[in-house]
């Protein structure tokens, strides 16, 4: 790097330091830790476990904002401590070093832009993924699969766990639909960019003239709910139907007797888990995702009714895709609404979503309607 670059570069972190300043309100945020502390030393506070927990993680990651702020910022102090030194007298090794501090505390700084923009009310929260394929056949089935490995790649590579709570396979590859439990610290945050419609363009391998097929699948992106969260859930709405598990083997699911199907009768949706080892524990987990559906259903409609009112138009067509994977006459990913693309289809598929994530916070963040 030259060192106008370098001086340029560490002005933009300083810029971004600045900018994290005035959105963390460093007094407001050091007043709720210390209230946080003060409640959790009233006595009787230990009284109701359940909350007196949940206040101290709320407390711990407001300590973990500020003090990986304040990290941040005292590195940025040192590199520039640096650059002065340097300056006033080059040394091809000290340059060298800067640059090195320098890339990994750019890496650091997009690390905690990314927890900052995570802030909504379920970000934190584990994530359902479904898929479902379009129409299509075996293309669309193997698309369908084609995400499903996706998402398992980028959570492995990112520190979540993954289970898969059902799986239909398709009728010669691929799957019909599968449910994905992604479970971390702020799984559903990061997620919740995926759900819409996925468009991949190829050269179909199932095609034996070599012709070029477009195919579509659906991607739906819950929260999964605690139970603070007040659904309106009557046992006599629900409908539980017991099947024995089928799918792609050991490799997804355990293959017993006690898969767990739960039809909501009044608005007809249905949850399946077939992952676990007991009826208990697969009804446990298909009533969880059954929650989600409805609170998300409702909050869906909300928003329609927000946006009637303002005159807004939904666009909730299949076709009205969020991104197009393109693997033919040329290698493109692109996310229709922010624009960002890439170039490497093949480390898209192998997990490599940030960037999109990122783009997509990014954008929600400029194109946030206020209240």
């Amino acid at each position: 790097m030259e060192i106008a670059e370098i001086r340029t570069t560490l002005a933009d972190m300083r810029a971004k330091i600045n900018h994290f300043r005035g959105s963390l309100d460093l007094d407001v945020l050091n007043e709720r830790i210390a209230e946080n502390e003060g409640r959790m030393a009233e006595p009787g506070f230990w009284d109701d476990q359940e909350n007196a927990q949940k206040l101290i993680d709320q407390n711990n990651q407001l300590k973990v904002k500020h003090d990986n702020f304040i990290a941040l910022q005292s590195k940025l102090d040192d590199l520039e401590v640096a650059f002065e030194l340097l300056q006033e007298e080059p040394d091809k090794e000290l340059q060298q070093e800067l640059e090195r501090d320098m890339a990994a505390l750019q890496d650091k700084l997009s690390t905690y832009e990314m927890a900052l923009l995570l802030n909504g009310k379920y970000d934190h929260n584990n994530a359902i993924i479904e898929i479902h394929p379009g129409a299509g056949g075996t293309e669309a089935q193997d698309w369908g699969s084609m995400l499903t490995r996706m998402y398992e790649r980028w959570a492995d590579q990112n520190g979540y766990a993954v289970e898969v709570a059902d799986y239909q396979a398709g009728d010669e590859a691929g799957i019909k639909s599968v449910t994905l439990l992604i479970n971390g610290e702020n799984a559903y945050g990061m997620l919740r960019s995926e759900k819409g419609v996925h468009r991949l363009v190829r050269i179909s391998p199932f095609d034996a003239a070599g012709r070029r097929h477009t195919s579509f699948a659906s991607v739906d992106v819950m929260p999964e709910l605690d139970d603070t969260i007040d659904v309106d859930l009557r046992p006599e709405d629900i409908k539980m139907e017991v099947f024995r598990s089928s799918g792609a083997g050991g490799q997804h699911i355990n293959k017993t007797s006690s898969a767990v199907r739960l039809i909501h009768i009044p608005t007809g949706i249905v949850t399946s888990s077939q992952a676990q080892r007991s009826q208990f524990q697969n009804k446990a987990t298909a009533m969880a995702m059954l929650k989600a559906k409805l609170y998300q259903r409702e909050q869906e409609k909300k928003a329609e009714q927000a946006a009637a009112i303002k005159g807004q138009q939904m666009e909730v067509a299949f076709g009205s895709q969020i991104r197009s994977y393109v693997f033919h006459p040329y290698t493109m990913v692109k996310d229709h609404r922010t624009n960002y693309s890439t170039s490497n289809g093949q480390a898209v598929m192998d997990g490599a979503l940030n960037p999109f994530i990122y783009a997509y916070l990014q954008w929600e963040l400029a194109n946030a309607n206020p209240a």
